[in-house]
């Protein structure tokens, strides 16, 4: 294998630069050479590609982003748009890619191996749902902007006695907003994995926290409990009462409570911004050991935190593990969030 392209794909996520920048670094002192594919897979079947060099990726790993770019792209998902990928490696002369994103990048990857091209994957969302890893690149970041979001919230819902009913992203996974409750103290969080009822699980906190002499109120609520997905077990609920928004969750708890009730959505800004040290180093330890797998002819792989260990799986045996939400921690964060 003589060289190696690089490809970002689905969501964006702090620390995407960060592996980037290791995959170049290592992948060019090993000797090879190194293309950025641009725009993800879209980029790889289109040919909107480009060579790397060390000075290419000088001053990104304090970035947020990624700079190669991302895009969702269908056409990927069809024989052709694959194979007109193939034909693109062939003609840059490129053997293996890293690619970095969540779960459909990795079939991605997958249908890659099964086309010839070496692929390994590395874990790159801030909703740190990867079934096989228990870190994914950008959620510590995500988390970390959460919380200082909440933190100002909460000076402004102090000073009027107010509650804030926050959005967090997370369509699929509820991960962001059950480490943004411990870390924020929240009064009470909804998330996708999780069934909730109104009364007991709002009011009753409220009632409670209100008890105990409080008259400020924060409440976390994971975007995915507004869709119908596969992991919500509140949709059916929150379209039955009328709450299926974070605006219309607000009013409901100031006419059940009384207390002045304001939605904010975080939205996006959670995957922007310098990603903190430990997404940089984690992605670079990430795409230090992929380098190292394609070097020793090693492909259709994932690269994944395992017992905060460095490891890989195969791509279809990660595809189809399972990761239980946390019930032990949002069970916890409830006790001690009153």
């Amino acid at each position: 294998m003589k060289t190696i392209g690089i490809l970002t794909s689905g969501g964006d996520s702090q620390g995407m630069n960060a592996a980037t920048r290791a995959v170049t670094r290592k992948a060019l002192d090993e000797g090879f050479r190194v293309m950025g594919i641009k725009k993800g897979y879209n980029g790889l079947i289109n040919g909107e590609i480009e060579e790397l060099f060390a000075s290419s990726v000088s001053g990104k790993l304090s970035r947020g982003g990624t700079f190669l770019q991302t895009a969702r792209c269908l056409e990927f998902k069809e024989e052709a748009g694959i194979l007109k990928a193939v034909e693109t490696c062939k003609e840059f002369g490129i053997e293996g890619i890293v690619v970095i994103g969540g779960d459909g990048s990795f079939r991605g990857a997958r249908d890659l191996c099964l086309h010839g091209i070496k692929c390994v994957a590395l874990p790159g969302t801030i909703d740190n749902d990867i079934v096989c890893s228990d870190y994914t690149i950008g959620f510590d970041t995500a988390l970390n902007i959460v919380v200082e979001m909440v933190d100002r919230l909460r000076d402004t819902c102090e000073s009027h006695d107010r509650c804030s009913v926050v959005q967090i992203m997370g369509k699929n996974a509820g991960w962001v907003t059950l480490e943004s409750s411990i870390s924020t103290g929240a009064t009470a969080m909804v998330v996708p994995e999780v069934e909730f009822d109104f009364e007991r699980d709002i009011v009753q906190r409220i009632r409670k926290s209100q008890a105990l002499g409080k008259n400020h109120f924060i409440i976390l609520v994971s975007e995915g409990v507004f869709f119908d997905v596969p992991s919500n077990k509140n949709y059916k609920y929150v379209k039955e009462h009328g709450i299926d928004s974070a605006a219309a969750f607000a009013a409901k708890v100031q006419q059940m409570t009384g207390v002045e009730a304001r939605e904010a959505i975080l939205g996006h800004v959670q995957r922007g911004g310098s990603p903190t040290a430990r997404d940089r180093i984690i992605a670079t330890e990430m795409g230090n050991y992929a380098v190292g797998l394609l070097k020793n002819g090693i492909s259709n792989r994932v690269v994944v935190m395992k017992d905060n260990k460095i490891t890989d799986y195969d791509i279809l045996e990660a595809l189809q593990m399972k990761k239980p939400f946390d019930r032990e921690r949002f069970n916890m964060a409830n006790a001690i969030n009153i």
